[in-house]
């Protein structure tokens, strides 16, 4: 992305750098207060979403472009190194991102590598930037260990910044041990992606439940039947169903078991593709389905655990919004924090929290240069960049 501000002018810039405002979400009681002087306009927040987005991308863009040159990155200790190719030309909004995981596992590093190699050359978009990642492990689980969520972030941000890739338009899809990792990464980090195709892989513990706002694909060869890989595609693809059912908002989903073909699928699975480019990513959805996992996260979608709270594997919470209302549901911790943005609801009333089918409290959102800065120091995603934030408490 260039670092030219674009449709900003730059009176609207300078007012928007001196209307700083507590970040704190105010009590509100009666009736609506006026608003202060000192409140950032939905106009103001954006632009400067804008503007710390290229301020900070500017920064480190030496760090990223060296890095998306070597096509290596480097974090605590483990190394992910990639093949890349671009297909077709680029859309105004940008390109979008693929990211491909290869199969193998737990097997010399020689089959890991070839196996890396063939999976840059199976699937060509009509558009975009395919990356295949080498997992950096040769492990059994090499596509479920924790440092694959921060190494992909990393990836990710730096396609934004380097290549001007549409945060909106990065999906995942992977074969046999990658398809395993797609089971697995999906539900964790679902807010990364537009879409998600699994092939010829198997979930081990992973629940689909987490991802109700990303597309997922399930292919799989009929004959398939080693380690019940296509019992258990058939199985999660039931799942899917039921969860659509029950929630027909959430859950789209796409289910191709083919029959009488073995672990490779002679190139059928490549009709996930075009079913994946027909979607964005929702990154203000209106309902979150947020179940941890045995690799936790402190972030997803917009809401965001307290530092010091470590969820146990299995805890579920639920929110949805309802107007200007925030019903959460299920393990809510104490000090959880609610991300905001105009996209999500109306900034400018105040914001009622329900929890578990009882009132809370209400709130006048105050949006904050602070929190769209510290937002984007963590995830250099602008689209996802909260502007202001509810501390749900129990004061």
């Amino acid at each position: 992305m260039k670092s030219n501000p674009t449709n900003l002018t730059s009176r609207t810039l300078a007012t928007a750098a001196v209307a700083l405002s507590l970040c704190a979400a105010t009590a509100f009681s009666g009736e609506a207060a006026a608003e202060p002087d000192d409140r950032l306009s939905e106009e103001q927040a954006a632009a400067l979403r804008h503007a710390i987005f290229v301020e900070i991308a500017d920064g480190e863009r030496q760090q990223r472009e060296a890095e998306m040159a070597a096509r290596s990155i480097e974090i605590d200790g483990f190394t992910m190194r990639w093949l890349e190719r671009t297909f077709g030309d680029p859309p105004e909004s940008g390109r979008s991102l693929w990211l491909s995981l290869h199969g193998g596992g737990n097997a010399p590093a020689q089959l890991n590598d070839s196996q890396w190699r063939n999976q840059i050359r199976l699937y060509k978009p009509e558009e975009g930037i395919v990356i295949a990642p080498r997992a950096p492990t040769n492990d059994w689980n090499l596509w479920h260990q924790p440092h694959i969520d921060t190494l992909f972030t990393r990836l990710i941000e730096n396609a934004i910044v380097v290549h001007g890739v549409n945060p909106d338009r990065v999906f995942l899809l992977g074969y046999s041990a990658g398809g395993d990792g797609v089971y697995q990464l999906a539900p964790r980090i679902p807010d990364r992606f537009a879409a998600a195709a699994m092939m010829a892989g198997h979930p081990n513990d992973a629940d689909l439940i987490s991802v109700r706002n990303l597309p997922f694909a399930i292919l799989m060869g009929g004959d398939d039947s080693a380690f019940n890989r296509n019992t258990v595609a058939a199985e999660k693809s039931q799942r899917l169903k039921t969860l659509q059912q029950e929630d027909p908002q959430g859950y789209t989903y796409l289910s191709r078991i083919y029959p009488g073909l073995p672990h490779w699928m002679d190139g059928r699975d490549a009709e996930a593709l075009p079913w994946m480019a027909g979607f964005s990513r929702n990154a203000w959805p209106d309902r979150v389905v947020w179940r941890h996992s045995r690799v936790p996260h402190q972030r997803f979608y917009w809401l965001q655990l307290p530092g010091n709270h470590t969820p146990e594997p299995g805890q579920t919470l639920i929110a949805t919004v309802t107007g200007n209302q925030i019903h959460l549901e299920g393990d809510v911790p104490e000090g959880l924090q609610i991300l905001l943005a105009d996209e999500l609801l109306d900034l400018d009333q105040p914001v009622e929290i329900i929890v578990n089918d009882a009132p809370h409290s209400v709130h006048q959102p105050r949006r904050c240069e602070e929190v769209i800065r510290q937002s984007l120091l963590n995830r250099l995603d602008p689209a996802i960049t909260p502007v202001a934030k509810i501390t749900v408490s129990r004061d």
